[in-house]
C-alpha cells in the first residue's frame, strides 16, 4: 500500500482536481460540466436528454441544478473514500480482501467506463469473478460468531452470484439460469439480504466503526429511494438525466462503505491470546470446499432441465434489434439470427413459433422447413409445431440462416454481406441509369441530371417535384396527389408540390430534369404528352426524391431546380414511350403565370 504521505497527496490532489474540473465545466459549458461531475463522456447525456446534446439550449434547468448539487456531494463522498488505510497487521486472507475491495472501489470510480468499452461479456465476467472472490473472503475474514449467520450469509452471497452468473450467460449467448419477474425479484431480494447480513457480521465482528456500518445501511437505503425518486421526477417536466445524476451521486455511498470496510480491516483486533487456534489442514481443506460449494451449487441448481425450453432469443431480445445479413455473421451466430426472426413480433405480427418450444426444437423445425417441397408441406410442418400462423409458411430470407446450402442455390443474393449487397445494388442502379439517354442532349440546362426513377413494384402513383423544405410540404404533397387521382391528369399540382404520374403500369422509368433561366422552346414533336403547370418554391428548393438506401427514388443525385431562389416557377413535363421504356423530361424555369397548359396529349 502507498505510504500515508503519498496517500494524503493522492486524496487532496484527486478531490482538488475534481473541484477544479467542476469550476472549469461551469465556464466551458454543459458538455464539460457533465464530464466533470459524471466522469463519463458527454455523449452519454444523449441517452437521457431529448434532441441533440450539443443543441444551443443545452441542458434543462433541472439537469443543470442536479449537476451543481451533485458536485459538492460527490466531492465530500470522494474525500471519505480516499481516507488513509489504518495501519496494522493483516493475515493473507485479510490482505487479499482489502486489495479486492479497493479494486471494487477503483472500478466504481475510474475503471468502470474503460471496461465498459470492452465487450459486455468481459465486463460481466470481471464483475462475477471479483465479487465471487470478495464474497468467499467475507465468509472467511469476518468473525460471524455464529455458524447459522455465516451459513445464511453464504446462501445470500450465492443467490447474488447466481444473478451475476445469469447476466454473464446472457452476454455469452448461453442458456440462462431462468427468466421471469419472480426470479428477478428473488435475485434482487437476495442481494439486499446479503448486504444486511454482511452489516450484521461487521457489527458482531467489532472491527468496523459505527460510521462504516452507517455507510453500509445508507447504501442499502438507496435501493428504497429508486421508486420515490422516479415517481417524484415523473411528476415534473424534466428529463431523466436529472434522475440519473441524483442516483449516480447517491450510489457513491456504497463505494464509501466498501472503501471504509477495506480501510478498517486491521482495526480493533482481538488479543493474540484470545484468537482461535489455527484449523488443522484437513479442516482448512474442508472449509475451502464448502466455500466453493456455496458459490457454485446454487448456480447449478438453478439451471433448467433439458425438457424446459430456454428462450435465449425472442423478438425483443437485445441481440435481435440488429438485423445483420447472412454474410456478416459467423457460423456460430446464424442460429441465433434465425431464432430472432422465428420469434419476432415486430409490427404486431404473430411469431412463427410458440414460446413453448425450446431453441433446439425451433432450429430443428427450421431445418425441416428448408427441406419442404412447397408451401403446403411448410404449412403441415408449422401446424405440427403449434404455430399460430401455419398458412404463412416461411420465407427464404429467414431460412437462409439455418440452411444456407439449400436456400443459396435458388437465392444466392441472400448469402451476401451488407457490403456485398451495397456493391451489388450500386452496380445494378448504375446499369439501369446507363440505359436512360438524355432526350435533349444539345440543350443544356443550368443544372440537369438523367437517371432511372424506381417506383414501388406493386404500383406507384408517380414521382414528386417539390420543395422539401417548405413547412407545408406534407399538406402540399397530399393535395397534389388528390388532384392527380381525382382529376385523372398526368400532373397534379398544389402549391410547392407536383405529382407526376406515368402512362403504363411500370416499376421504373427514365427521368431527365433540367432547369433554365428562361422558358426553352416547347419542342413537343416526338412526345406523347406535354403538360405545363405552375409551382412555387418557398425555401428556394425544388427537387426530385433520390433513392437513398430505399426502394423508391431517383438512381442518381437530383439537383436543385429552383435556380432563381424563392419564387414562382413553371414546370413542364414531357412523357413518351420509346425504346428505353417510358421516358420523362421535366423542365423548370422561372415564371409567374398560374395557368395550366396542355401542350400535347
Amino acid at each position: 500500500m502507498p505510504s500515508d504521505g503519498l496517500w494524503r497527496i493522492i486524496r487532496i490532489g484527486t478531490v482538488g482536481l475534481f473541484i477544479a474540473a467542476v469550476g472549469a465545466g461551469l465556464v466551458a459549458g454543459d458538455s464539460w460540466l457533465w464530464v466533470a461531475v459524471e466522469w463519463s463522456p458527454p455523449a452519454y447525456a444523449g441517452f437521457y436528454t431529448p434532441g441533440d446534446f450539443f443543441a444551443p439550449g443545452g441542458f434543462d434547468t433541472a439537469t443543470t441544478v442536479a449537476l451543481l448539487v451533485a458536485a459538492p456531494v460527490k466531492a465530500a463522498l470522494l474525500w471519505l473514500i480516499l481516507r488513509t488505510p489504518m495501519p496494522g497487521a493483516l493475515d493473507r486472507r485479510e490482505k487479499a480482501l482489502r486489495r479486492l475491495l479497493y479494486l471494487a472501489v477503483a472500478y466504481a470510480l475510474v475503471l468502470g467506463y474503460p471496461i465498459e468499452m470492452l465487450p459486455d461479456a468481459v465486463d460481466a465476467a470481471f464483475q462475477f469473478a471479483l465479487w465471487a472472490a470478495i464474497d468467499v473472503l467475507y465468509l472467511l475474514v469476518i468473525r460471524w460468531h455464529s455458524r447459522v449467520l455465516r451459513a445464511a450469509a453464504g446462501v445470500m452471497f450465492a443467490i447474488g452470484l447466481a444473478g451475476m452468473a445469469d447476466d454473464l450467460l446472457d452476454e455469452l449467448d448461453l442458456p440462462q439460469l431462468g427468466s421471469g419477474a419472480v426470479l428477478e425479484a428473488v435475485l434482487m431480494l437476495g442481494g439486499v439480504a446479503a448486504t444486511v447480513l454482511t452489516l450484521v457480521g461487521q457489527r458482531r465482528d467489532g472491527r468496523w466503526s459505527r460510521g462504516t456500518q452507517a455507510a453500509g445501511w445508507l447504501s442499502l437505503s438507496t435501493v428504497a429511494l429508486v421508486l420515490p425518486l422516479n415517481l417524484f421526477f415523473a411528476r415534473l417536466p424534466v428529463d431523466t438525466a436529472a434522475v440519473l445524476v441524483v442516483m449516480d451521486a447517491i450510489a457513491l455511498v456504497g463505494t464509501v462503505w466498501l472503501a471504509a470496510t477495506a480501510r478498517e480491516m486491521p482495526a480493533r483486533k482481538m488479543p493474540a491470546d484470545s484468537r482461535p487456534a489455527d484449523l488443522p489442514p484437513a479442516r482448512r481443506h474442508a472449509t475451502r470446499i464448502a466455500a466453493a460449494a456455496v458459490a457454485t451449487l446454487p448456480v447449478i441448481a438453478l439451471v433448467h432441465p433439458e425438457q424446459t425450453p430456454h428462450l435465449n432469443y425472442t423478438g425483443w431480445s437485445m441481440g435481435c434489434y440488429d438485423r445483420p445479413r447472412f454474410g456478416d455473421l459467423k457460423p456460430a451466430q446464424r442460429d441465433a439470427a434465425f431464432l430472432c426472426r422465428a420469434r419476432s413480433t415486430e409490427g404486431g405480427v404473430t411469431p412463427m413459433f410458440p414460446d413453448s418450444l425450446s431453441d433446439q426444437q425451433v432450429l430443428a423445425y427450421g431445418r425441416a422447413l428448408c427441406r419442404a417441397k412447397d408451401r403446403d408441406e411448410q404449412q403441415a410442418i408449422l401446424t405440427r409445431a403449434g404455430s399460430a400462423r401455419p398458412a404463412w409458411g416461411a420465407d427464404p430470407w429467414d431460412l437462409v440462416y439455418v440452411c444456407p446450402e439449400i436456400i443459396g442455390v435458388t437465392h444466392p443474393e441472400l448469402l451476401r454481406s451488407a457490403a456485398e449487397e451495397r456493391a451489388a445494388e450500386a452496380s445494378y442502379v448504375a446499369e439501369q441509369n446507363a440505359k436512360c439517354p438524355d432526350p435533349w442532349p444539345r440543350t443544356r440546362g443550368v443544372v440537369q441530371a438523367t437517371a432511372t426513377y424506381f417506383l414501388f413494384a406493386d404500383g406507384d402513383a408517380g414521382y414528386l417535384v417539390y420543395d422539401p423544405d417548405d413547412e407545408a410540404a406534407e399538406e402540399a404533397v397530399e393535395r397534389a396527389t388528390d388532384r392527380a387521382y381525382d382529376g385523372g391528369t398526368l400532373v397534379g399540382v398544389a402549391g410547392s408540390a407536383a405529382l407526376v404520374g406515368h402512362i403504363e403500369d411500370i416499376i421504373d422509368l427514365c427521368l431527365t430534369v433540367k432547369a433554365f433561366r428562361t422558358a426553352p422552346p416547347r419542342r413537343t414533336a416526338g412526345w406523347d404528352q406535354v403538360t405545363e403547370v405552375p409551382i412555387v418554391s418557398r425555401s428556394g428548393t425544388l427537387t426530385v426524391p433520390e433513392k437513398e438506401g430505399g426502394d423508391v427514388g431517383a438512381g442518381a443525385p437530383m439537383p436543385n431546380l429552383a435556380i432563381a431562389g424563392k419564387g414562382r416557377y413553371r414546370l413542364r413535363v414531357y412523357v413518351r414511350l420509346g425504346d428505353a421504356g417510358e421516358e420523362h423530361l421535366v423542365v423548370v424555369f422561372p415564371g409567374a403565370s398560374r395557368k395550366r397548359l396542355t401542350l400535347k396529349r
